[in-house]
């Protein structure tokens, strides 16, 4: 059972003084990177911010690469946004491997069922074999022709019809 009162990295919850204190940066330094979209936080009904702590990282992450690495703030979101993006690709990268793996171990079944089908046609003896359907009307109810009795194709006349394995023939075709 999941409680409301759950928190995560995203949950905003930290009013902008202490989101200051600890980033290490000033409430007024925060106000401008949210004005130029640096770090967007949360806000409640009354429009106050509230940050989260993956907010926090990020904003000691813009204080790092302003002060140590002498990126200006335009550099700055530039880099973040790629850094979004990157990461947003990764995920969905891990999700189309997830897939391919699930896909894979499904053609394997399938595969495996295939294979015990076939054994079972060449196990009965009787010359029954696995015809393909070409057509896409089917003769006789649903039935691919080659799964018609020669009785069942003679017709109205009493003359069997004399379809190539895949075709429907005239008589069974105007049905």
């Amino acid at each position: 059972m999941t409680s409301e009162f759950e928190l995560s990295d995203d949950t905003p919850v930290y009013v902008i003084s202490v989101a200051a204190q600890l980033s290490g940066l000033h409430p007024q330094t925060l106000r401008a990177y949210d004005r130029l979209g640096l770090v967007s936080p949360g806000r409640t009904a009354g429009r106050g911010r509230r940050y989260s702590l993956r907010d926090i990282l990020i904003l000691r992450e813009v204080q790092r690469l302003s002060q140590e690495e002498g990126i200006n703030l335009s550099g700055i979101k530039r880099i973040l946004a790629l850094e979004s993006a990157d990461q947003r690709s990764r995920l969905l990268l891990a999700e189309m491997h997830a897939e391919i793996s699930q896909l894979r171990a499904e053609l394997e079944s399938t595969r495996a069922v295939a294979a015990r089908l076939a054994r079972l046609l060449r196990r009965r003896g009787d010359g029954a074999a696995l015809v393909p359907v070409r057509s896409s009307g089917a003769a006789a109810g649903g039935l691919p022709p080659a799964a018609i009795s020669p009785a069942e194709s003679a017709g109205p006349a009493g003359a069997a019809s004399r379809a190539a394995p895949g075709e429907v023939s005239a008589a069974t075709d105007s049905d």
